[in-house]
């Protein structure tokens, strides 16, 4: 069985890994003041052209948004966010569970508008609604769209006007700065938003994710909410081992635009079997409408999710690459969809 089921089934990049053995018998500081993290920091910094920001390394994605997301927000104050927005739909309700309302937005593409952000400022008028307060977007976004930099220089704009907090969850934003239909660099978003994480987990390492904080007035306090989360990682240098090695040179931007060369694969040959999609993506998710008795095929040696049924015959599924995904695979699931015909 192949898995096309997400991007976090393999371990991590073997430099990653090399790295992390190297540096296995060194003493360090703990809790993310080593020597290793002070670096990768410092890399990041330089890759985003930002001195000013604070950067966090925290384990994982959930745990980043709920840490950041109740850091951020007062009591009454609330998150906008899409109706397939992972802090909605796939955290378990870790944001309501700190205290603080999602306001879902229904969306087509996955992606919020000024329109969107217009309307929800319009629907809560007083205090005896909870007072929107931050804008959450996900880049790329659950079903493999992305922002491209006007849309998001709209949301800034609108947030701005408003006095709410934009926040990124990048947990896949390599795959989203890499994609062919990008026209945003990560030091432009860095200078929209307030807050942003760069997603290790999905993006080649063991673990990790870097939390950007842009806006000062969110800086102060953080490693105290982190602490009160329990997302401060003792032996902090794991993390930053890793994202040291992500970013001395491009490898981090070199995995995401594999992972998206091999989904653009997948996508070319599924259309040339004559199929159709659910949205059209171009990140490295893809979500092709396939013949349920194609689908029961294709079980018996690929792992994969069913994301929607269209109708009685058909439904759409998800197929997910990443850095590590063997070409051959995808060539040999492409002959198997065709093999249908």
């Amino acid at each position: 069985m192949y898995s096309f089921k997400n991007d976090y089934s393999e371990g991590a990049h073997p430099r990653i890994i090399e790295a992390l053995i190297k540096c296995n018998m060194e003493q360090s500081e703990g809790y993310g003041e080593d020597i290793f993290t002070a670096r990768a920091i410092k890399l990041i910094k330089e890759k985003i052209r930002r001195e000013d920001v604070d950067v966090h390394l925290l384990v994982g994605g959930t745990q980043t948004n709920l840490t950041a997301l109740s850091a951020f927000l007062r009591p009454h104050e609330a998150v906008i966010a899409a109706d397939t927005g992972h802090v909605l739909v796939h955290e378990t309700g870790a944001i309501e569970a700190t205290g603080h309302k999602v306001i879902s937005v229904d969306v087509e593409d996955g992606k919020l508008t000024r329109k969107n952000i217009e309307a929800v400022i319009e629907e809560h008028t007083d205090e005896h609604m909870v007072k929107p307060k931050l804008v959450y977007i996900s880049n790329s976004t659950e079903i493999g769209t992305i922002y491209k930099r006007e849309e998001v220089e709209a949301l800034s704009e609108v947030c701005k006007k408003h006095d709410l907090y934009l926040y990124v969850d990048g947990a896949r934003l390599g795959s989203a700065l890499c994609s062919n239909e990008n026209n945003m660099k990560i030091y432009e978003l860095a200078q929209l938003v307030d807050a942003f994480y760069i997603g290790g987990t999905k993006g080649g390492a063991l673990i990790g994710e870097a939390l950007v904080i842009c806006r000062d007035t969110l800086k102060k306090d953080f490693r105290y909410h982190i602490k009160q989360k329990g997302a401060l990682l003792a032996k902090g240098r794991i993390l930053g081992i890793q994202f040291e090695e992500l970013f001395k040179d491009n490898l981090y931007f070199d995995l995401a635009t594999h992972a998206n060369n091999m989904a653009q694969i997948l996508k070319k040959g599924i259309v040339d079997a004559g199929y159709s999609f659910m949205i059209n993506s171009s990140s490295n998710q893809v979500f092709p409408i396939l013949p349920n008795k194609l689908i029961n095929s294709l079980e018996k040696k690929y792992l994969f999710l069913i994301w929607e049924k269209i109708d009685k015959e058909n439904s759409a599924i998800r197929l997910v690459t990443s850095w590590a995904t063997n070409e051959e695979k995808v060539l040999e699931f492409i002959a198997d969809v065709k093999l249908y015909n």
